[in-house]
């Protein structure tokens, strides 16, 4: 009996547990069973810096990155919680910051480079950058892999990265960048359109330089938006299950795509960030988050809340009684 055929036989009217049972079965067909399962979890942030931080664009330092990670090693950040509450694996990668700190226990330092280049004035990324940041992704999804996981998530922390997104989303969409462009990390109404105006310098420095997806990730991205990409590919060619975040990873989740887009096939969708710009790369991917809490916070928090919701998914399909088993009288044809 297939996932399907299981689900019609359950002791309920079909369709009563609405997007529960599609997600059960989604999972089961990507899991290539009949009992879904969404018990080893990992989670891997990925953290990196951004240049464009220099032309005023956040309402934190940029040495709140490292300051970031300090937390998640200690294990008082929110995705730290989270993770043990779900009894998950969390793996934090650094991938370059603009100020040095010491090593970290249970922090791989990566140091691909001290964070990116300011896209307002040169690409963010040389290619040699780009490449090991899509290598480190890889690398993490394919550990996530040989750990037997059942599902992947992928975090991200870098001041600055949400304007790096905007600009990615703008291209890729070819939409105008006021529709895309928020608060970030807390900006007030001047502080979003001095963004704007920021991302806005950027795009037109690269025009007619972002003819492909990696063409623009290199020129306007970020490492960790990068490693993001690459481990969504990684995982998908792998055949493991992404539960993606809010809007940076959706952004990293929409370059995926264009670069490899069986990796859509793949992916499940935690929560429908605050940020403005998060509604048009959802309707791009043809998503429907699982959740909408006015969530804006990134780390892979959003993903990491929604994963009750798929265990309840796969607890209902795995454990309740089929017509036959309870002697119950199904529906008539």
């Amino acid at each position: 009996m297939d996932a399907t055929t299981r689900q019609r036989q359950l002791t309920k009217p079909p369709g009563s547990l609405g997007e529960l049972e599609r997600l059960a079965v989604q999972l089961a067909s990507m899991q290539k069973r009949q009992t879904p399962r969404v018990e080893r979890i990992c989670i891997t942030l990925f953290a990196g810096d951004h240049g464009v931080v220099e032309e005023g664009v956040s309402a934190f330092p940029q040495s709140v990155t490292g300051q970031m990670l300090r937390n998640f090693a200690s294990g008082g950040a929110a995705i730290s919680v989270l993770a043990r509450e779900l009894s998950a694996t969390l793996k934090v990668i650094d991938l370059g910051l603009a100020e040095a700190i010491a090593p970290l226990q249970g922090v791989t330092h990566l140091n691909i480079a001290r964070g990116t280049a300011n896209f307002t004035r040169k690409a963010a990324m040389t290619v040699a950058q780009f490449v090991q940041a899509m290598d480190a992704g890889h690398h993490a999804a394919h550990e996530a892999s040989i750990q037997q996981s059942d599902l992947f998530i992928g975090g991200e922390m870098g001041i600055g990265n949400s304007t790096s997104a905007c600009a990615l989303a703008s291209v890729l969409l070819q939409v105008p960048p006021g529709q895309l462009v928020g608060p970030g990390t807390g900006l007030d109404v001047g502080g979003v359109q001095h963004k704007l105006g920021v991302v806005q310098t950027g795009i037109e420095l690269h025009r007619g330089c972002c003819d492909s997806p990696v063409d623009a990730l290199t020129r306007l991205g970020g490492l960790e938006i990068a490693a993001l990409c690459g481990s969504y590919i990684a995982a998908a060619q792998l055949g493991l299950p992404i539960l993606v975040d809010g809007y940076i990873s959706s952004v990293a989740a929409l370059c995926a795509t264009r670069i490899s887009p069986g990796t859509r096939a793949w992916m499940l969708f935690g929560h429908r960030s605050a940020e403005p710009g998060h509604a048009l790369v959802l309707q791009a991917l043809d998503a429907s988050p699982l959740l909408d809490l006015g969530m804006r916070l990134g780390e892979g928090s959003g993903a990491a809340v929604a994963v009750p919701l798929l265990r309840a998914a796969c607890a209902l399909h795995n454990q309740m009684a089929t017509f036959a088993e309870a002697a119950v009288s199904a529906k008539q044809s």
